[in-house]
């Protein structure tokens, strides 16, 4: 298997405002787009071309940010589905970029930590139709779930109001050709979207096998704010200690820190883990453990912790800590101590504020 396509063309609406200006798959996590952690994973399962599914209106974000594949060891190509109306339709719109091979489709907002190599491995080995990648959750409701007697999968059905099991379809799948002869006979689902699952279950009724992998590792789909956090705390369990900014005699780096070039530390502490990116000052300050700070952000006279900080913001003077935050680019946080006290707010459409 030498292919896969990276499913980006969704609109992120969970995630606004953030994804107004910035499509979901590339908003950092540890100072590093979340599309970058999948094209690592794909890569490194010997995959050696990849078709990334965007819309019209994010293509050349996409283009300008991943650009060939060249660092990752691939080549990319950039696949337009002019509206996503589902995963079965991203697999279509691909089909000349596949051809007759075999391919992985995975969906890029999501972290997949698994070593993927030994599952392409054994569906080249195998004469199954397709093979899931799934896993145990708590509200099945909000994924497509899988029925499953030995290895074999029985039924799959998408979000459904009485699950018939726990196992969630994980973002990923290997697939044959055949997969194409099933969007072909399916029809769009209540939501208007040709859902890949009914096009896997086409196949499981005309008597091919579709094998599922139970998987217990850690994974994320990464659509909501919470999910961010919860990826970014994950990602920051792995860092390794560097320091390449500047620190006075004043500040303290405890626990697992990577700082940044010409990034400057003033009379402040810094509790890992954290990445700080480059070009950044922090000057009486704290940032606490599970935070990411982009580049060219300046922090004055505040408190960060559990939070991603994107490049070139600025937090000054605010009393409270800021905890458990998500800030976009160029956002700006400051104190005023004015009276009479108030609050002065200029948010985009579905800002959250807790006070």
């Amino acid at each position: 298997m030498k292919k896969a396509i990276v499913l980006c063309a969704g609109k992120g609406t969970r995630l606004r405002p953030l994804t107004f200006t910035t499509a979901k798959h590339l908003i950092p996590i540890a100072n590093k787009p979340i599309l970058f952690y999948s094209l690592e994973n794909i890569a490194q399962a010997g995959i050696e071309e990849v078709g990334i599914v965007v819309s019209p209106h994010n293509a050349e974000e996409f283009k300008s940010i991943v650009g060939t594949g060249e660092n990752f060891g691939l080549r990319i190509s950039y696949i337009i589905q002019e509206e996503p109306k589902g995963l079965a339709r991203a697999v279509w719109v691909s089909r000349e970029f596949l051809g007759d091979e075999d391919f992985m489709m995975y969906l890029g907002d999501n972290l997949i930590l698994e070593d993927l190599g030994k599952f392409v491995k054994d569906f080249e080995n195998s004469d199954y139709a397709a093979s899931i990648l799934l896993s145990p959750v708590k509200d099945p409701t909000r994924f497509g779930v899988a029925v499953m007697e030995g290895d074999r999968v029985i039924k799959v059905v998408e979000k459904p109001k009485t699950p018939p099991s726990n196992l969630a379809i994980v973002g990923l799948y290997l697939f044959k050709s055949k997969i194409f002869e099933g969007i072909k006979n399916i029809r769009p689902s209540w939501r208007g979207e040709l859902e890949i699952t009914d096009a896997i279950e086409y196949l499981i009724e005309k008597g091919e096998k579709v094998r599922g992998y139970i998987v217990y590792g850690w994974w994320k789909d990464t659509g909501k704010p919470e999910d961010l956090l919860e990826a970014n705390r994950k990602i920051l369990m792995e860092t390794t200690e560097e320091f390449l900014g500047e620190m006075d005699d004043k500040s303290s780096i405890q626990g697992p820190v990577r700082i940044g070039k010409a990034s400057k530390i003033v009379n402040s502490v810094i509790r890992g883990p954290v990445v700080i990116g480059e070009n950044c000052f922090i000057k009486n300050s704290y940032v606490g453990p599970y935070s990411s700070i982009g580049n060219s952000v300046i922090l004055e006279d505040c408190e960060v912790e559990n939070s991603i900080v994107m490049d070139e913001c600025s937090i000054t003077g605010v009393e409270k800590r800021i905890d458990s935050s998500i800030l976009g680019k160029g956002v700006s946080v400051r104190g005023s101590q004015k009276r009479p006290a108030s609050l002065n707010l200029i948010l985009g459409d579905m800002s959250r504020v807790e006070l």
